[in-house]
């Protein structure tokens, strides 16, 4: 990924003095042009690079800007080191240039400083799902293949209502959001900024046509594209019995749940007025009653009359 690849140069370069480009494009295997690009977006983001000719030329950080290895805590290494192994974990990820991140991340502790980054084995992040798939992480690089190259792409997209239809994207970035991978992109169909669930694309194909990045940065884009909680949201009461209190205890903070004395739930939550609401609701099954408001819990038992219709004679 483009973060990954740019806290990598950021580490080689506060280890060593000078480095020459190529040097970098061979250790992290991508084109000179994308490393002289991540050196321009590092520039832009506040890291002043400097850059020297001739035979003994290169690129290295201002010395005024140097990180000394004391302005990190063994705390904060042993953070930084946790997240990048659990990104590391996905099934994703390019391992090999995270290995060479975390290898320079590891030098910036001193073997005198103790027991190195023994403190990471307290915590673990593992984004891998239960069940891994080997398609998905082919899909994932084509599409990292794409979004380095600049290279206009195809695919079928499966929408929330089964329908399929051909895209012809820009691909911007991929971006993890809780457990599931998702493409940004500009659509060229619906000239406009899309999000699509990597669950959903098939096909892929990348097109020898090449495009002009879009000015506006993955963060703000993913921004963007996010859902607007504050549009079509509604209040809920719901109360929780038997095993289902578990599941509530798993969802719901403890603000939002109150115990009642005869062992039920009563919560207490905002959420998105819309179809994913009654799904969400119906996966407790019997161990949720919606108190309020009443057309919700209308729309659930429409919805689970309606699934059980569907197994009556089988």
């Amino acid at each position: 990924m483009n973060l990954e690849r740019l806290m990598a140069i950021t580490i080689l370069l506060l280890n060593r003095k000078r480095v020459q480009a190529q040097d970098l494009a061979d250790r992290l295997e991508v084109s000179l042009r994308t490393i002289y690009r991540d050196l321009d977006r590092l520039n832009m983001a506040g890291i002043p690079i400097v850059s020297y000719t001739g035979g003994e030329g290169g690129f290295e950080i201002m010395e005024s800007f140097r990180l000394d290895r004391q302005m990190l805590s063994m705390d904060e290494l042993a953070a930084i080191t946790t997240a990048l192994r659990g990104f590391q974990s996905s099934k994703a990820c390019h391992g090999g240039k995270l290995d060479v991140l975390l290898e320079k991340v590891g030098a910036l502790v001193s073997k005198a400083e103790g027991k190195g980054l023994s403190k990471t084995e307290s915590v673990m992040i593992d984004l891998n799902p239960w069940r891994k798939s080997h398609a998905e992480k082919l899909k994932y690089e084509a599409l990292s293949r794409a979004i380095e190259e600049s290279k206009v792409i195809v695919f079928t997209y499966t929408n929330m209502q089964g329908n399929e239809t051909e895209r012809r994207i820009e691909p911007m970035g991929l971006v993890l959001k809780g457990y599931t991978w998702y493409l940004c992109g500009f659509c060229l169909q619906r000239n406009d900024f899309r999000n699509f669930r990597l669950s959903r694309i098939r096909g892929i194909s990348a097109l020898q046509d090449k495009f002009e990045r879009r000015a506006i940065s993955l963060s703000e884009l993913n921004e963007q594209l996010g859902p607007k909680r504050e549009d079509n949201m509604i209040d809920l009461i719901l109360k929780f019995n038997g095993d289902a209190r578990v599941q509530a205890e798993d969802h719901f903070d403890e603000s939002e749940i109150e115990r009642q004395s005869d062992g039920s739930f009563i919560v207490r939550v905002h959420y998105p007025d819309n179809d994913w609401l009654i799904g969400f609701l119906l996966s407790f099954r019997t161990g949720v009653c919606v108190v309020e408001p009443k057309r919700v819990a209308s729309a659930v038992k429409k919805a689970a009359i309606e699934i059980s219709e569907i197994y009556r004679g089988c």
